[in-house]
């Protein structure tokens, strides 16, 4: 029989052994973090504040934005204390609770996604159906199902990781607690959590995806069959772009994460890819939105004390 551990804390691996580098990281990750509570807070307060923004777009961009400050703030502030600790350690419950929010925001990040590839492909292929179809009920409607469907989701992985049996080495192999780190330690049958991962993850990671680029199929091959002209398309486009860049860069990283790795450098290459997926990606989502989007940027200016002028719109009006 195993020997089974009680458990009260995980040791936590490091991003770096070298102790001259460790203040650097910190440094790093601290200005990433500040850009990135910066970047996505504007976002967010120009979202709530600009009348000009109440449109359906504009209500599932600060849902995101809000997403992002919550998904690097469960894992940046616990990077950046144990660069400077001596004991890199979590308890058990502050395990469990970063296992739950890193998989309840990642999945509804997923979600919201496809809800805005589904909201890019009404506008532009039933721009005269678009406010009725995208209502504000069905908004809020479509984003409480994307929150609660994830929250549900990621309790479940808490819950059937929380009641495995630890008896090897507390020492995970990450940098912070994931699901499949844990189960490298856990003994005892392990296998309904791996099916849980597959199927269930696999499922809410792939139908999301599916839908958001069914959705860019949809919307490109309605510009190319119904003969617009070059200017109507490029401006259909464009108003995808950061929609796509956004969702490019979050499933090529969760790809990239979860893909079984082939060998002992892909584990290695596997932890850093996730530390480049809760942390870059929140921080260039604001970026891409802004550099991308003339409508936000010249609300960010009017919100924050410059006078330009913009074409007044409310979708919710309509």
């Amino acid at each position: 029989m195993e020997n089974v551990t009680t458990v009260n804390e995980f040791l936590l691996l490091e991003l770096t052994s070298t102790q001259e580098l460790q203040p650097v990281l910190f440094v790093t990750l601290l200005i990433i973090y500040m850009i990135d509570l910066f970047g996505n807070g504007s976002i967010l307060v120009v979202v709530i504040l600009e009348p000009r923004l109440y449109s359906p777009m504009y209500f599932f961009l600060g849902n995101l934005s809000c997403l992002d400050i919550c998904y690097s703030s469960v894992t940046l502030p616990i990077l950046m204390a144990n660069l400077l600790s001596a004991h890199k350690a979590v308890s058990f419950l502050g395990c469990i609770t970063q296992l739950h929010f890193f998989h309840f925001l990642g999945c509804t990040e997923s979600i919201l996604l496809a809800i805005m590839g589904f909201d890019r492909f009404v506008a532009i292929c039933y721009p005269l159906c678009y406010t009725l179809i995208m209502n504000l009920k069905a908004c809020i409607l479509l984003a409480t199902v994307a929150w609660i469907t994830s929250f549900f989701y990621a309790l479940m992985h808490s819950v059937m990781t929380a009641r495995l049996n630890f008896c090897h080495s507390l020492k995970l192999n990450h940098f912070f607690c994931d699901v499949k780190p844990l189960l490298e330690l856990a003994c005892g049958d392990i296998r309904l959590n791996q099916w849980l991962i597959f199927i269930v993850t696999g499922s809410l990671a792939m139908v999301p995806c599916f839908f958001t680029f069914l959705s860019y199929l949809y919307i490109i091959s309605f510009l190319l069959f119904k003969n617009h002209t070059c200017r109507v398309f490029h401006k259909a486009l464009s108003t995808c772009a950061s929609h796509s860049m956004v969702v490019s860069l979050f499933y090529g990283t969760v790809g990239l994460t979860y893909i079984a790795p082939t060998s002992a450098t892909s584990v290695i290459q596997e932890r850093y890819v996730t530390v480049i997926h809760t942390t870059v990606t929140s921080l260039l989502n604001p970026l891409i939105y802004t550099l991308r989007n003339k409508e936000v940027k010249l609300a960010l200016s009017r919100v924050f004390g410059r006078k330009l002028k913009l074409p007044k719109e409310n979708h919710w009006q309509h």
